[in-house]
Formats: C-alpha cells, sequence, structure tokens
C-alpha cells in the first residue's frame, strides 16, 4: 500500500487553510469534469480508453431525464397487485415513459502525487448510483453495488498510482425494475475521502441524547477508532458556535471509544424550534492530531407509547406528514439542495411536520435539510424483500444485500435528529406469509443492532391478512396504507395499541381541472386523462383527505398520517396507468412543477394553526356555464364563511362534525353561474 498520498486536483483551492496545514481529512466532492456515454462499450475501464466522443457532464447527473418520452420506453405487461388488479394488461407510463433502461458509462481523472503529507487511505464515497454500479479504479474493480438507492463506499488505497489516476463506474438499468421512475446514472453526489490509516471508522461514530431534563441533557457519542492509543477530544458547540461542552477520553484495549457529555440548559430540537448542535471531534496520538470529523445533531426525545400515542420531548403530537418520491419532476433524479429546499419550504407553509422517503432510502440533503428547517423522517429502506412486485427487483437482492443496505442506511443517517423512525419496506407481498414475519423480526432486529434509539415501522395494505396472520403483531410500530375502514378492527386486535397512517389518502387531481357534476368517485376515467381538482377522487384502495383526517382527531391511537403524495412524481399514472400519453401521478398536494393544487389548502386550513387560510375553488371563468350549476367549496381554517356572486351574498355556511364531506371543508353545491366576482 502506498503510504504518503496528497490530491492535487483543481478543488484543492477550497479546502481550509486549517486542513491544508495539517492534512488530517479531506472531503473532496467530485462533480465537475465527468465524462458520460450511454451504451456499454467494451474496454471502457481502461485508463486509455478513447473518450474524445463521450459527453462532459457534472454529476449529480439523471442521463434518462433529457428523454424523449416514448411508450415503448420500460412497456410492461403486468397486473399491479397494490391496485387489486388480477388480470395483467399493458402499462406504458409506469416508469414514466423516460428512457432509463440500459447501460451507461462514467469516467473521471483525478491526480495524485507523492509529498510530505502522509496520506495513507482513500475512500470513494456514493451517495447512491442508479443502478448495479461496477466501480473501476486504473482499469481494475474496486466493487460493485447493486442497490440504486443505497448509500456505500470502496477504500481505493491499493489501486492509486502516483500521478493521474481514473474513476470508471459502469451503470445498468433493468426493465421492469421499478414501479415509478428511478432516474438513471450517477444522480446522487460522490466523493473522495482522503485520511489516515488511523482515525475515525466510516459511518461509525453515533450520537444520542438518552437523558434530557429542564435543565440539562447528557450526550451519548460512541465512536470505532481503526488505531491503538489514541485521544479523542470533543467540543460541542450550538448554533452560535459557542462552546457548550467538552470531554477527553483516552483509547482502551478496544476499538470503541465512548462519552458522555453534559449540556446544561439545552435548546431542544423540534418542528417548531430546529436547534441544532455540533460535534468537533479531534483524534489525537502523542499529541499529534491523526483525524477530525465535525457531526451536526440535535437533543431531543422520542417516545411512542400506547398511553400517549407519539411524544416529542415530552410532548403529544401527531404526524402532519407528506410521502415524497425521490424525483424533482421535471428535474428528474438527479439531487439538487435548491430543489429540496424549494419542496420543503413549501410543504412547510402547508403546515407539515413530517416527511416520510418513499419508498427507498432518502439522499443526504434531504436530511440535512429537514435537520435545519424542522421535519420529522421517517427513512424507508425497501419496496420488495423476497418475493417479488417486479421481474428484477430487489427479490432478487434481498437475500445478499439487505443486511448490508440497511447497515448503510443506519450509518450514514442516524446522526441527523430529523429521522424519529425507520421502515423496513411499503406493501410487501410477503406480509401475506408465515415466512415474512420472520423476516419483519429479522430486518427490524437489524435496525435495533445498529441503532436502537429509534422504532421501527412497516406500511401494510392487506390489513386484513396481516391482522389474523400475525404479521402486524410482530411489527413494532404497525403502519397502515390506506384501509381506513379496518382501523378499529386493527386496533382491537393488535397488541402495539397504537397505530401509524404510513400511507394514506391517495387522493387524485389535476390542477386547475373542474369535472361536473361534482361527485365523489374511484377509479373515474375522463376522456382528457384528468382528475378533478374538487378533491372527490380517489383509487379503488384509497380514500378522500377527509376520512384521514377524522381519524387522526378523532382516535387518539392514530399516532398521524403520511399522505400519498407531497408532490407528483415521473411515473405511477393511477388511474390511468394504461392509456398513453399518461405517464406522472396524480397524487401530489403540489402537481409535477411544484404549484400547489387546490387539495393543498384543504390540508393547510387543516395543519397550518399558525396561519389564516381562505381558499375558493373552482376559478370563474366559465364561458359556457352561464345559468348552470357550478358547485363552490371554501378550504378554510375558520369554523364558517360566507360566499358573495357579484355583491350578492350566497348564504354563509358552518363546518359540521358529523358529515364526513362538510366537517372540513365549507360547500355550496347549487351555484348557478354568472360572470363577475366571487368572494368569500
Amino acid at each position: 500500500m502506498r503510504k504518503k498520498l496528497f490530491y492535487t486536483g483543481k478543488q484543492e483551492k477550497e479546502l481550509t487553510e486549517d486542513y491544508k496545514s495539517k492534512q488530517i481529512r479531506t472531503v473532496i466532492q467530485l462533480e465537475k469534469g465527468w465524462k458520460f456515454t450511454k451504451g456499454d462499450p467494451e474496454g471502457a475501464e481502461r485508463f486509455s480508453f478513447d473518450v474524445s466522443e463521450w459527453e462532459e457532464v457534472d454529476v449529480p447527473h439523471d442521463w434518462a431525464i433529457y428523454g424523449p418520452f416514448d411508450k415503448d420506453n420500460d412497456r410492461q405487461n403486468v397486473a399491479i397487485l397494490q391496485n387489486t388488479e388480477e388480470i395483467p394488461s399493458v402499462k406504458t407510463g409506469r416508469t414514466g415513459g423516460l428512457p432509463h433502461i440500459g447501460t451507461g458509462w462514467y469516467r473521471k481523472y483525478f491526480r495524485i502525487t507523492e509529498k510530505l503529507q502522509d496520506y495513507q487511505k482513500v475512500l470513494l464515497q456514493f451517495d447512491g448510483a442508479m443502478s448495479n454500479a461496477e466501480v473501476y479504479i486504473n482499469g481494475k474493480k474496486a466493487g460493485s453495488h447493486p442497490y440504486g438507492y443505497s448509500y456505500f463506499y470502496f477504500d481505493i488505497t491499493s489501486y492509486l498510482e502516483e500521478g493521474e489516476n481514473l474513476i470508471a463506474v459502469r451503470l445498468e438499468n433493468l426493465e421492469q425494475a421499478s414501479r415509478w421512475y428511478p432516474g438513471a446514472g450517477l444522480y446522487r453526489n460522490v466523493y473522495l475521502i482522503f485520511q489516515h490509516a488511523e482515525g475515525f471508522k466510516q459511518w461509525s461514530t453515533f450520537i444520542t441524547t438518552p437523558e434530557i431534563t429542564d435543565s440539562g441533557a447528557s450526550v451519548y457519542i460512541r465512536s470505532i477508532v481503526l488505531g491503538k492509543e489514541t485521544e479523542l477530544r470533543t467540543v460541542i458547540l450550538n448554533d452560535n458556535k459557542s462552546k457548550v461542552s467538552s470531554a477527553v477520553s483516552v483509547q482502551g484495549e478496544e476499538n470503541e471509544i465512548i462519552q458522555i457529555l453534559k449540556i446544561e440548559n439545552p435548546d431542544l430540537w423540534s418542528p417548531e424550534n430546529p436547534n441544532l448542535y455540533t460535534a468537533e471531534m479531534s483524534l489525537f496520538r502523542d499529541d499529534e492530531m491523526i483525524d477530525r470529523q465535525l457531526i451536526r445533531f440535535g437533543i431531543r426525545s422520542i417516545k411512542f407509547s400506547p398511553e400517549k400515542g407519539f411524544e416529542l420531548n415530552g410532548k403529544v403530537r401527531k404526524f402532519r406528514g407528506v410521502c415524497l418520491h425521490h424525483d424533482s419532476g421535471p428535474l428528474g433524479a438527479a439531487v439538487s439542495k435548491a430543489a429540496v429546499r424549494r419542496q420543503l419550504t413549501i410543504m412547510k407553509d402547508m403546515g407539515c411536520d413530517s416527511i416520510r422517503s418513499a419508498h427507498n432510502m432518502p439522499t443526504p440533503e434531504m436530511l440535512e435539510i429537514c435537520d435545519e428547517m424542522g421535519f420529522m423522517f421517517m427513512a424507508e429502506s425497501f419496496d420488495e424483500w423476497s418475493a417479488a412486485k417486479m421481474k428484477n427487483g430487489y427479490n432478487l437482492l434481498f437475500g445478499e444485500w439487505a443486511e448490508k443496505d440497511i447497515i448503510n442506511l443506519t450509518g450514514r443517517v442516524r446522526n441527523h435528529p430529523s429521522v424519529v423512525m425507520y421502515s423496513t419496506g411499503n406493501e410487501i407481498p410477503d406480509q401475506l406469509t408465515e415466512e415474512g414475519k420472520k423476516l419483519a423480526l429479522y430486518l427490524q432486529d437489524i435496525f435495533h443492532r445498529e441503532d436502537p434509539s429509534r422504532p421501527v415501522t412497516v406500511g401494510m395494505d392487506q390489513v386484513e391478512s396481516v391482522i389474523n396472520s400475525g404479521f402486524g403483531a410482530a411489527v413494532e410500530l404497525p403502519g397502515l396504507n390506506y384501509r381506513v375502514h379496518l382501523y378499529e378492527e386493527a386496533f382491537k386486535k393488535f397488541p402495539q395499541k397504537i397505530i401509524l397512517g404510513s400511507e394514506t389518502a391517495s387522493t387524485v387531481s389535476s390542477r386547475g381541472v373542474y369535472k361536473f357534476p361534482v361527485k365523489e368517485g374511484k377509479m373515474l376515467i375522463h376522456d382528457d386523462l384528468q382528475c378533478s381538482s374538487y378533491d372527490l377522487e380517489s383509487c379503488s384502495w384509497s380514500n378522500i383527505p377527509d376520512e384521514d383526517f377524522a381519524l387522526s382527531d378523532d382516535r387518539p391511537w392514530v399516532i398521524g398520517q403520511f399522505v400519498w403524495t407531497g408532490f407528483d412524481y415521473l411515473g405511477e399514472p393511477t388511474p390511468y396507468d394504461d392509456p398513453w400519453p399518461a405517464r406522472s401521478s396524480y397524487f401530489g398536494i403540489c402537481d409535477l412543477a411544484g404549484i400547489p393544487k387546490d387539495r393543498y389548502y384543504l390540508y393547510r386550513s387543516v395543519w397550518n394553526k399558525d396561519s389564516p387560510t381562505l381558499h375558493i375553488l373552482p376559478h370563474w371563468n366559465w364561458e359556457d356555464m352561464r345559468g348552470q350549476t357550478v358547485p363552490v367549496f371554501v378550504y378554510t381554517n375558520f369554523s364558517s364563511a360566507e360566499l358573495f356572486l357579484n355583491g350578492k351574498s350566497l348564504g354563509r355556511r358552518m363546518k359540521k362534525r358529523e358529515s364526513k364531506l362538510e366537517r372540513y371543508r365549507l360547500t355550496w353545491m347549487d351555484v348557478k353561474y354568472e360572470p363577475g366576482q366571487l368572494k368569500a
């Protein structure tokens, strides 16, 4: 192994003077200067391979979002179990109609020269690569990782040479491997990490806050150190960069170092006050620093119990959450902090306080911003276990990779205060089998071994089956997807005596589109392939928002919900799974461009208690509806409102607790259209 390595690429100038002088640990984001080609040219991993015709791209990069759309891109002839289908049919837009199937290569050169600095180890870290990644360094295979949503890294030290070095990555997306648009390529960030051979083991440090009182908090820090006879000096800083605690610990015989620090009068983390601290951890031997890491964390307590439901920092509350797929609509799957922050800003104004990463491992950028802005987070892992939903789904990887992927998930995310629970999976077919219950416990135990501080849930949609089979009783925190009519029975039979709406509503609508006559219905089909924005249309398995609001409000044992979904996403265009060109979802509270639909204001009227909401629908431009009935809905957090058309009162309406439709909405069903001004 080469003993002395020093990075001299273009990004060296971005390092701080402190790090350049000590050369303790350097993290370089590999963003610029990648070469990319779609296809699978033989020998593309070789150092001297000619890439003059390849495209130059920045990473993160999604090769498929550029299109073109085509109904033959990942055409699937399937029956969707989750949609209660029994007969297969052709699905042309299920994964977005974008060309994500196939193979692509990425290549990037970087330089290593021998210097005085004593770098001894180099890691290559991927926050996600879609998918079936094969990684080569200087023509030699350094490793592979198949799951496109998982974080992973390789120690590439032994592959490096003095001077120019090459990273080459082969990625391949198989057909019928996803139920939505997965993206393609190096769609998340890639890093080079330069450090000494003896230092902190990658993703080993774990910070928890097990004891919190009004006057103080205990911060428990556990680290794995690759080395002997080291000394760990830790300083904790608050948001103002002021020192609030410190500790010095000497490593014993084991590689583990444990520190317990006390913080007086801590500022607790919550959605309303997302206070953060930073642990500056410096590792020394003989007074020489050999490694250093800075980790942000929050001080907060979580508790789930039959008596009180969910408590954050000792206060009972319910999750006002949404599910989010990882794509950013027309921007594709390539992660963008600006796009994530925009999404979360829109959700925050709606009164949302929780996010579920559906149905895969979240981007680190999402968690960083959730920490900063104040969102509680359910970190989900898989959409399949051992039983298949898709011909080429995760079921092919489960036996070999599930534990490895969970270890990487927990190691990468467990210091984020926003993460309050894990999910082992979503609507897993294994929930129908006796073996599935064993798998649920197996995965749950891995999560608890790696992170005993958080509970584990799973999204169950076959509710009758899991009630009767005992699968639901085995899940630590039972999550129900839809089936609102079975909540009461599940509560009576589940020993946990609390239920989470892990996926709710699946109401469908198209922004600015209104259908007449106005009626509640399931799987309604319209000639223009749109759904009505009166927010009364849902799917065969789902429901309108009002039913989930009532369950959460009326049942103390329902600890909240995660709505499907906060934003429309590419693929899964139910109820138009079959006809082309339907190719993106209708479930979103906001549309594919992130613009709020009418439904946004219904949720805001219930969830945002700090700001007034008063929203009228539909629009009032109906050239061909003069004299005809155009029902008017008002979404407001006031208990009543009065409606005026051209200055004439159409009456005052009061919310009615006993009415499903009028408990959370105000409705004027018999308004006759005439041009002019509609006012509430």
